[in-house]
């Protein structure tokens, strides 16, 4: 006999209301989730997936507005329950969005706010008892040291703890079942793949159904037991997850999968380097960037965080450089030396021929304009009560164009460039999609015409097809100005796609340089083999989760083990990697790794 679903839903439809008008977000969805089933919904951005997301929870706010349909959850319609009925529900329903920074308070302790959760959800439960279930989950999400970690704050959590965190935060009240928003979308390749395998394991440890939203279908298919494609609100397919891959029937789905990058396939991109000849445009020499940070509960004792550590490569005219590693590893430090929003305590970054922590005046101001950052964040990146034209128009009065005409002008012909309307001009960013912000971020920093664009994860919020449209305009971008690009990312496909040569960064380390078939094909190093393995991907692995994947985290950046730092987490690690530093060495014609099993170390054989 089947049991009975945890979820069902019918018919449900979700309408956006304005000005006395109303338009459909989300139409006549239905499905059942049944116990320990995780129920995974695909789609592209604008497909309506986080709208219902929220409705499974009902959770929507006006202008958004459930027009019809029910979410039956033990037998009531949750939809229909007046909020003093549905707050004792709230124990039983979960929900993880795709923002982990943003979603607890900065000012607390991110244990005490899960143990103030228990205590409001769960009556009669104790202080000590909460705090207990809140190590015992951060330890089974994998989060070391789960008791300090406890008492530490937000901002000292990475991205991918953090998520986990806020996972430990959904399960804490053992709810029946969780919906999960694009919780990987932002997470590094390692981390979410960690994530994907925590989902399984949580149906089956602690009996939680799970409907898992993304608009990854590698991601979805290796956790997934059914899989809904969602296009303009409407489902269009349900599978399972090797049918649809193999037999997808609906166009929309077949266009999903011709979009998701090729890695190793005949298909994959042939990622070809210019020539490197002459004066380097960027050198960076020997950078160390080290921060003091008070210790917890001292007033003047303080650690020493080592983000940046004896980092050394260049960057040639006309090259796509990719800078890639796990959250933590010392990419963003690294960009905002390349930008100089910060200094190197020792070392030096050149370009042009010029150190640049030496410049000032007009020299500094003329650096600024040659090189230009585009961030990650699409949405708190932009003033929300400044017009697209003022926001693009901003940097040429810093920089002292004149004639409000003739910037004016500018400001057209580059949202052309870019594929905004000219019809943005005069209107506020509120309504534009991910993409369309990221477009305003690209406007903004070719308004000056630089000659460097350093890319912090700025795709990382994009789904594939925003991704594919945006790195065309790069690419058409950089043929037209000569452009440079560096590219600071943890998306491992999107890097194959479109970098010359990329960096391997590991706990404020590069451990490898490689061309991008030799990084990809043949890689040197350990780590780069195990963010290999975790690329989500419907193509046979090259490399094997199973044998190469990592675990938990990073040492610590303030106590840094002796050796070399990758030991502890290396598979292959022998004594000599426990007590000496490997340096870079030539790994072929078309790399370095810093690795001892280049040098025929005793487990080099097993290589």
């Amino acid at each position: 006999m089947a049991s009975q679903p945890v979820l069902s839903v019918r018919d449900l439809s979700v309408e956006l209301r304005s000005e006395g008008r109303a338009r459909r977000i989300v139409s006549d969805i239905g499905f059942d989730l049944q116990p320990r089933q995780i129920v995974g919904i695909i789609g592209a951005s604008g497909s309506g997936k986080t709208v219902l997301s929220r409705a499974l929870v009902n959770w929507i706010d006006p202008p958004l507005a459930i027009s019809s349909g029910s979410v039956t959850y033990k037998s009531q319609n949750i939809l229909d329950l007046p909020p003093n009925r549905l707050r004792p529900l709230r124990k039983e329903i979960a929900y993880v969005g795709a923002n982990p920074m943003g979603a607890l308070d900065p000012t607390l302790p991110v244990g005490s706010q899960i143990v103030e959760k228990i205590r409001a959800l769960v009556p009669g439960i104790d202080t000590t008892e909460a705090r207990r279930r809140v190590v015992d989950l951060l330890g089974a999400v994998r989060i070391p040291s789960p008791g300090a970690r406890f008492h530490e704050y937000p901002s000292q959590f990475s991205g991918g703890m953090m998520q986990r965190a806020l996972i430990v935060d959904a399960l804490a009240t053992n709810p029946a079942f969780l919906v999960a928003d694009n919780v990987t979308q932002p997470l590094d390749v390692t981390v979410a793949a960690q994530v994907m395998r925590l989902m399984r394991e949580l149906t089956e440890r602690f009996d939680t159904a799970v409907v898992f939203v993304s608009s990854s279908l590698p991601t979805v298919s290796e956790a997934a037991d059914q899989v809904l494609v969602l296009a303009e609100g409407r489902i269009v397919e349900r599978q399972t997850p090797r049918k649809l891959v193999e037999r997808p029937e609906h166009p929309y789905t077949v266009q999903l999968i011709s979009e998701i990058p090729q890695i190793w396939t005949d298909s994959a991109p042939v990622v070809e380097s210019p020539a490197r000849t002459g004066r380097p445009l960027i050198r960076i020499e020997d950078a160390t960037r080290t921060y003091r940070v008070r210790k917890r509960g001292t007033f003047a004792s303080f650690s020493d965080v080592r983000a940046v550590r004896n980092v050394t490569f260049d960057v040639y005219p006309g090259e796509n450089f990719g800078i890639v590693g796990e959250s933590g590893c010392g990419k963003s430090t690294l960009m905002r030396l390349l930008s100089r929003l910060e200094s190197p305590d020792t070392g030096r970054v050149v370009c042009d021929g010029e150190d640049i922590a030496r410049l000032s005046g007009k020299a500094l101001l003329k650096f600024r304009r040659d090189f230009q950052l585009v961030l990650q964040d699409p949405f708190n990146s932009l003033p929300p009560r400044t017009a697209i034209g003022a926001i693009i128009e901003g940097p040429l009065k810093v920089h002292g164009m004149r004639g409000a005409d003739k910037r004016r002008e500018r400001v057209l012909a580059v949202m052309s460039e870019v594929g905004l309307s000219a019809a943005l001009y005069e209107e506020l960013p509120l309504g534009l999609s991910a993409g369309q912000r990221q477009r305003v971020n690209v406007a903004r920093a070719m308004v000056l015409e630089p000659k460097v664009l350093i890319m912090d994860e700025t795709l990382s919020a994009l789904d594939q097809t925003e991704q594919f449209k945006l790195l065309k305009l790069f690419s058409d971008l950089q043929a037209r100005h000569g452009l440079t690009y560096i590219f600071i990312s943890h998306d491992m496909a999107m890097v194959r796609r479109v970098c010359n040569r990329v960096a391997v960064m590991y706990l404020g380390e590069v451990v490898e340089i490689a061309e991008n078939g030799k990084l990809f094909f043949d890689p040197g190093h350990p780590y780069t083999k195990a963010l290999l393995s975790a690329i989500p991907t419907l193509e046979e692995r090259r490399y094997r989760p199973e044998e190469c994947l990592l675990e938990g985290e990073p040492p610590s950046p303030i106590d840094l083990p002796p050796g070399c730092s990758f030991a502890s987490r290396c598979p292959k690690a022998f004594d000599r990697c426990r007590v000496e530093s490997p340096s870079l060495s030539v790994d072929g014609k078309a790399g370095m790794a810093a690795c001892f099993l280049l040098e025929g170390g005793p487990a080099s054989i097993a290589a």
